[in-house]
């Protein structure tokens, strides 16, 4: 049965019992995070509504907070479209989201994707949340001015640091740098520093066992595990721009538009705000290379949206039917190819834009990794620490601060 014949056949269903005798459609309040999205995503609730007479979608932007704070008065959202983090997994932990996993939704779902999904929180014997869009991220670089120094993509830490010294000696700036903004600083230098060389899955898994125990005795810690790749992102840090400390996201994005740079660790959402000033500008992407075996580069990645129904939603038959419907291969993999992300079910194509290329083999092959930056509970001040490194601080003690934070909160717990 197809998508589309299943979605119409559970909208008969509904027919049945929400029909105009009953008072007319059923409502279904259906929360989106992703604001700058919102525009699509109005038009598929549109389109739905359109579509039938037996469910009326409302569409709910009105943030993370909010929803919060329903779940806590026993009116949550009857559906969510939610980023997936530690915020919607303590739902998931708590088992107040149900189970989706006889869904047809579920069944197009990549398998290998589960792990990321249960990295951040799961409840036994249910599938509470279902991947909806998959953002990949790593360095970009600027084809013109690799063309221009006859340069490769470097596959190894050898090759990058060949191709910075290069870079370098010819008068460009190798890595634009836009250390004001901590959460530049985390999302791309230091997870991709540490992702590039660590199996961040296994990493947290085993930081979570040792619990109150992290320290200078445990078995493994943020210091003993992290500071080998962050010293090398120390390293990398000396070929960024000499303004790199005042310089913010912004800033970043127009300098790199201008050929400021050849490489800029951010992710795919940046290609907007260049080509605002560099339209034609070819731009590429690879994996940062952080040892000497090609077969160790992957991508970072994460779970940008996820589908989730709650547990006390009274429109559970109706916000699965609506599920449905954005699950059809015309609407998600649609809006993944306009926001430039990766679409979570087996049998999607790739992202037709060129500037995704190198990152899509990692992404068919399952070499990609969560951010460590996103996988710390936000109660660690996580950002501040890796842009106090970007700084000059002494990586040894930035994490061992971070190891007692985390041992800290686990006592707490």
């Amino acid at each position: 049965m197809t998508g589309g014949a299943l979605g119409i056949t559970l909208t008969a269903g509904l027919l049945v019992g929400c029909g105009p005798g009953d008072g007319g459609p059923e409502d279904v309040r259906f929360t989106f995070s992703k604001r700058e999205a919102i525009p699509y995503m109005t038009q598929v609730v549109d389109d739905y509504n359109a579509s039938q007479d037996a469910v009326r979608v409302e569409l709910d932007t009105s943030g993370v907070d909010v929803v919060s704070a329903s779940f806590v008065r026993g009116n949550p959202p009857d559906l969510m479209l939610a980023n997936y983090n530690h915020e919607v997994a303590r739902f998931v932990d708590r088992c107040t989201l149900t189970d989706l996993g006889d869904t047809r939704a579920a069944s197009r779902i990549r398998p290998d994707l589960q792990p990321l999904m249960d990295q951040y929180g799961r409840c036994e014997g249910r599938t509470s949340a279902l991947p909806y869009s998959v953002m990949a991220a790593s360095v970009i670089y600027n084809k013109e001015i690799f063309a221009e120094h006859h340069l490769e993509v470097p596959q190894t830490w050898s090759e990058l640091i060949e191709v910075a010294d290069t870079l370098e000696q010819a008068g460009e700036t190798p890595f634009y740098g836009t250390f004001k903004d901590d959460w530049t600083v985390a999302q791309g230098w230091f997870d991709y520093a540490v992702g590039g060389q660590v199996d961040t899955l296994d990493f947290f898994d085993r930081l979570a066992a040792e619990g109150a125990d992290v320290g200078p005795r445990s078995a493994v810690s943020f210091e003993k595990d992290l500071a080998g790749p962050l010293e090398q992102m120390t390293q990398l840090a000396g070929y960024v721009n000499d303004d790199a400390a005042s310089r913010g996201y912004g800033d970043g994005n127009l300098a790199f538009a201008q050929g400021g740079a050849a490489m800029y660790l951010q992710g795919p959402w940046a290609f907007s705000e260049i080509a605002k000033t560099a339209p034609d500008l070819e731009l590429g992407t690879f994996p940062l290379p952080m040892t000497e075996d090609p077969a160790d580069l992957k991508v970072r990645v994460n779970v940008d949206l996820a589908a989730i129904v709650p547990e006390g939603s009274h429109h559970q038959d109706a916000a699965r039917d609506f599920l449905e419907y954005l699950y059809r291969p015309e609407v998600i993999e649609g809006y993944n190819e306009s926001q430039l992300g990766y679409t979570p079910t087996a049998d999607a194509p790739p992202p037709s834009d060129p500037r995704l290329a190198g990152m899509t083999d990692y992404y068919d092959d399952g070499k990609v990794y969560q951010g460590a930056s996103v996988l710390v509970p936000k109660t660690i001040p996580v950002m501040p620490y890796t842009q106090g490194i970007a700084f000059g601080e002494d990586v040894d003690d930035v994490m061992r601060t971070l190891d007692e934070d985390w041992a800290r909160l686990a006592r707490r717990q």
